[in-house]
């Protein structure tokens, strides 16, 4: 069964001149509210049960049984190479003073005392050596950078703010060209940071500079939160893995977009497998996944070959969300499977997936590792129809501190979300120029250059 989207109405126009009743369905915010609360609770329950089977394996003198038993909600320690763009599961703590003694910041000379001073001959204190003899007063030694400073050094001196010279009786002497001041240009031990110092809170994005921080504070490997495994379930006799559409049969959009996505969102995705539509086929699959999250695609309405409702009472689910005041994608669904697993039904139309996604998946998942859903705000250029009693999710670049909505926004299309840096949210009855939208964001780096064509499709 199609479901008939009703015409469009002008920003600030009345919706009630619409014979269309609202459909029965959670409000867009409150759908996004009760997504957020079950992957929430989902991590709070595995927490518990972690900490549980912890204490009955200690008690049981049985520490491996209870690393076994609890790794299911304990954090996982990635080597530093495999930890960009994570985020921390545990605060970064400084496992050793930095710097980790005393260091020259410059070139130069370490001198001890206010001088002059007399050069000691020897090799001159290389950084990644043991630290030189102790300087006794008066006495200089060459020095580079970031090598440990003899003990007695007081003070560094930068090869151009010195000279030297021999006197008759021999030997070589320094002199200062600038006035010198007790531990210039050199770098105290602990300077940045003590041992178990708080470097980053949990939560952190794991950046560059964050890796190149981890690795001087002395780690080889961060705690990461362990990603939630996704199952994806693609439905539909009528896909094709290939090839042009033909006869009836198109082209599956969601397969390949909806792994990468996943897996952008922070989940680990362990399967994308395509049913048919078949019952029998699909109840097996929900019920025999081991996934924390399976995700569906298409199914979620009531048309012959709709057959995910009726799946889902066989299993025993509990349905939390079932259908959302918004367009596209007013069909998604989210149920509890119980264990702590979750089931997202996404609609069939690309873009209506897409909305579910944004919609159930990501603050779901979000919630799961303890993150939070990125979002911004910004006004939009022009004014934008609306729906007359649902949200709209419309695809939009940003130009100038605003937001463009891109034309080509139908269920069914993904050309507009292709080159799009977010999805606006308009509320029902549309925008008004200048009206400020929440933008949810896409989790890749926004596009550049894509020229946005004016204009709005309902269809």
């Amino acid at each position: 069964m199609t479901l008939k989207e009703p015409a469009p109405v002008a920003p600030g126009a009345a919706g009630g001149a619409t014979t269309e009743p609202p459909h029965r369905a959670t409000p867009w915010p409150d759908a996004r509210a009760a997504a957020a609360r079950a992957g929430a609770d989902a991590r709070a329950a595995a927490a518990r049960a972690g900490a549980d089977a912890r204490a009955a394996a200690a008690l049981a003198g049985n520490d491996a049984r209870a690393e076994a038993d609890t790794g299911e909600a304990d954090p996982r320690c990635l080597p530093l190479g495999q930890a960009l763009g994570q985020v921390l599961a545990e605060p970064l703590l400084a496992l050793t003073d930095l710097p980790s003694f005393d260091t020259s910041a410059m070139d130069g000379w370490a001198v001890a005392g206010p001088g002059p001073w007399t050069v000691r001959a020897e090799t001159p204190v290389l950084a990644g050596q043991a630290p030189a003899p102790a300087l006794a007063a008066d006495e200089a030694v060459r020095i580079a950078t970031g090598a440990p400073v003899p003990p007695g050094t007081t003070a560094v001196i930068r090869t151009e703010h010195s000279r030297t010279e021999r006197p008759g009786t021999g030997g070589t002497l320094l002199h200062a060209l600038r006035e010198v001041v007790t531990g210039q240009d050199i770098r105290p031990r602990g300077q940045e940071c003590r041992a178990g110092d708080v470097l980053l809170p949990a939560g952190s994005a794991v950046t560059p500079v964050v890796l190149g921080l981890a690795a001087a504070a002395g780690y080889d490997e961060l705690p990461v939160p362990r990603r939630p495994r996704v199952e994806v379930l693609v439905l539909g006799d009528e896909l094709l893995t290939a090839g042009l559409p033909h006869e009836g049969l198109i082209r599956d959009a969601l397969g390949p977009m909806l792994g990468p996505w996943l897996e952008a969102l922070g989940a680990e995705v362990t399967a994308t497998r395509r049913i048919g539509d078949d019952a029998e086929e699909l109840y097996a699959a929900v019920t025999g996944s081991a996934a924390e999250l399976v995700v569906t695609t298409g199914g979620t309405a009531a048309g012959p070959v709709d057959h995910l409702h009726r799946v889902l009472a066989k299993a025993g689910a509990t349905l939390l969300v079932d259908g959302v005041k918004v367009r596209p994608g007013h069909p998604m669904l989210l149920a509890a499977l119980g264990g702590g697993r979750h089931l997202v039904g996404l609609p069939g139309n690309p873009l209506a997936a897409v909305s579910g996604l944004l919609t159930l998946a990501q603050p779901l998942l979000a919630a799961l590792v303890g993150t939070r859903s990125s979002g911004s705000r910004a006004p939009v250029l022009d004014a934008v129809p609306g729906h007359p009693y649902d949200t709209r999710l419309v695809p939009v670049v940003r130009r100038d501190e605003q937001l463009v909505p891109l034309r080509y926004n139908g269920p069914a299309m993904l050309r507009g979300i292709a080159v799009a840096d977010g999805m606006a949210v308009v509320p029902p009855g549309g925008a008004r120029s200048g009206q400020e939208l929440d933008v949810l964001d896409l989790p890749w780096p926004p596009t550049s250059g894509a020229v946005p064509a004016q204009g709005a499709c309902f269809t």
